[in-house]
């Protein structure tokens, strides 16, 4: 969402209580596809902060959106009900870039550590050098041994605290034991976050090499991991799938 600010919870100038502008501007945020039909809102600590406002403004103007149909509540958190395509199937953000998009199978290891990242990890994810976190490790070669593919991922400060899937990996990450993260994106979606990729791919001098290097950050533009992948390319083909949802 793009960031406004209101410096003081008090009723506007013009005598329109602030939680109706809140509502309208939270409305015309939802409108624009900002946050997807059927994505879970940030939390009301979070919206005071987008908006400048207090938590109880911020509740009165989400009541306001959801008297009008606009927004239903569950057990989860409030969503949109605007008419619009449905978020985008989790199927298509295979967890990491590169993973095959096959079941797991017998040349498929993937593993969890709790230790400090590569040094390049560290500073895209905004970590102290030497901080641990979770760190995720894949590798996949076809049957003859060709076509190999090794992945390290890295997750943010931010992801751990807001995706309660991944935060539960840090007592188990002994970096032995198999751990498969294939629906990481999708755990970050029902928490609410919007994700954001950027993927640098780059032909490795003298070699059949392919690095992918993907960045992902949410909404508020914090960063959530970064996966530094390596294929062997000789033979495979990478493909990647998005969905951008029509112009209004």
């Amino acid at each position: 969402m793009a960031r406004t600010t209101t410096p003081h919870d008090h009723p506007h100038a013009d005598g329109q209580p602030l939680y109706w502008r809140v509502a309208a501007q939270l409305l015309g945020e939802l409108r624009d596809g900002t946050v997807p039909p059927g994505e879970r809102l940030p939390g009301e600590r979070r919206l005071a902060q987008h908006f400048g406002a207090s938590r109880e403004t911020v509740r009165q103007a989400l009541e306001v959106l959801r008297r009008d149909g606009l927004l239903a509540t569950d057990r989860r958190g409030s969503h949109a009900t605007l008419p619009g395509a449905p978020a985008q199937s989790p199927a298509s953000l295979t967890f990491p870039v590169g993973a095959r998009p096959a079941e797991p199978r017998t040349g498929d290891r993937a593993t969890v550590a709790w230790e400090a990242p590569p040094p390049e990890h560290a500073a895209a994810l905004g970590l102290a050098p030497g901080r641990p976190t979770l760190v995720h490790r894949y590798a996949s070669a076809t049957a003859d041994g060709s076509g190999r593919r090794t992945a390290v991922t890295s997750f943010s400060a931010v992801a751990l605290a807001e995706v309660e899937e991944l935060a539960r990996y840090r007592g188990r990450a002994d970096g032995a034991a198999s751990a498969q993260l294939r629906r990481a994106y999708d755990w970050m979606r029902r928490a609410g976050l919007t994700l954001h990729h950027r993927d640098t791919i780059t032909r490795l001098a003298d070699t059949p090499s392919v690095r992918v290097v993907r960045r992902v950050h949410d909404q508020y533009t914090r960063p959530l991991e970064i996966t530094d992948l390596l294929v062997d390319a000789r033979q495979d083909a990478l493909v990647y799938e998005f969905t951008q949802p029509a112009a209004h």
